[in-house]
């Protein structure tokens, strides 16, 4: 069991295009309101370690699972098994089998786009939504991104990820290298601009040159914890998580509702101020778009924000929650 974490159950909660049963490892903990934590890439329900202690504490049953194709749950070999169609799709298997109405949904990086998805797919099971760094936006589209980096695919990790296995072809043999350049302290933008900086151009896909990250601010893990993703990872490899990126299209083509019709369920916003990926400008439009929105910025945060600063995190959380939700 991860240090920090109840004791995962496995529950079925649907099947993939085969007809094979998906299974989520799912740690809980707490009782009261339900709030589902959905993780991002390259992470794991781990990552929500320090929120379910301090949910529970609040009040609230706290349900985090490995999503699809990441740690201990089910990993179907079809790219087409990875849409936002099967991956909420398991979040209503997933309420189901705990016998839950309804439940607020908190998503971090990918797991972000699903939980913000949730109220557009299934309206009936959410009582709320709680974005963490990734905001309620549109799918992009790889064309929208290839316009971008002036198509050159393999400057943007997005795209990088779209060919099967060119990205776990490099990825899977450097598992703790890259957890040991990923989970750092962030640095300052301007410092993290001159980082990515090759040839003249801005280079948006720090997993093709993991050697070359620098590792000059801190972990933000104690190698107990960075053991916990070395070993999951070692085992399973990226391909599961990656493939979520490689439905990006069909998502954008099948729910073009998701990010363009308006919300009117109780929103949270969390915004990290040195968060490279998903920049906190990117929630701008967000009031438009949510009637009944609250947005925080917590500064000199990074990506990882609940890792990073989880008691500032959780405090606005718990209040939120306990207010609106």
């Amino acid at each position: 069991m991860p240090p920090g974490l109840p004791e995962a159950t496995a529950i079925q909660v649907s099947r993939d295009s085969t007809g094979a049963p998906v299974r989520l490892a799912v740690h809980e903990r707490g009782e009261g309101p339900a709030v589902v934590l959905c993780h991002g890439f390259p992470e794991l329900a781990y990552s929500w370690r320090h929120q379910l202690p301090a949910l529970a504490a609040a009040g609230f049953r706290a349900i985090a699972p490995d999503m699809r194709g990441y740690g201990g749950s089910s990993r179907p070999a079809r790219v087409e098994d990875y849409g936002l169609t099967e991956l909420t799709g398991d979040l209503v298997g997933l309420l189901d089998a705990l016998g839950i109405e309804r439940a607020v949904f908190m998503g971090h990086d990918w797991g972000g786009f699903v939980a913000w998805a949730m109220p557009v797919l299934h309206p009936e099971r959410c009582a709320g939504v709680v974005g963490v760094c990734t905001p309620y936006l549109a799918m992009p589209t790889t064309t929208l991104l290839r316009a971008m980096v002036g198509g050159e695919d393999e400057r943007l990790y997005m795209l990088w990820f779209q060919q099967p296995g060119v990205a776990e072809g490099v990825l899977d043999s450097r598992v703790a290298l890259l957890f040991d350049r990923l989970m750092r302290a962030p640095l300052a933008p301007e410092r993290l601009v001159a980082q990515a900086m090759q040839d003249g151009k801005l280079d948006l896909n720090p997993f093709r040159r993991l050697e070359q990250l620098a590792s000059e601010t801190e972990l933000l893990l104690s190698q107990e914890e960075l053991a916990v993703y070395v070993e999951a990872f070692g085992r399973t490899g990226f391909r599961g998580g990656i493939n979520w990126y490689r439905n990006i299209d069909r998502n954008a083509r099948e729910h073009p509702d998701v990010g363009g019709r308006k919300l009117e369920l109780p929103c949270l916003m969390l915004c990290a101020a040195w968060d490279p990926a998903l920049r906190p400008e990117m929630a701008a439009g967000m009031p438009a778009r949510c009637a009944d929105l609250a947005m925080h910025t917590i500064e000199r945060a990074g990506h990882w924000v609940q890792q990073e600063q989880p008691d500032a995190l959780n405090r606005i959380l718990v209040d939120w929650l306990r207010k609106r939700a």
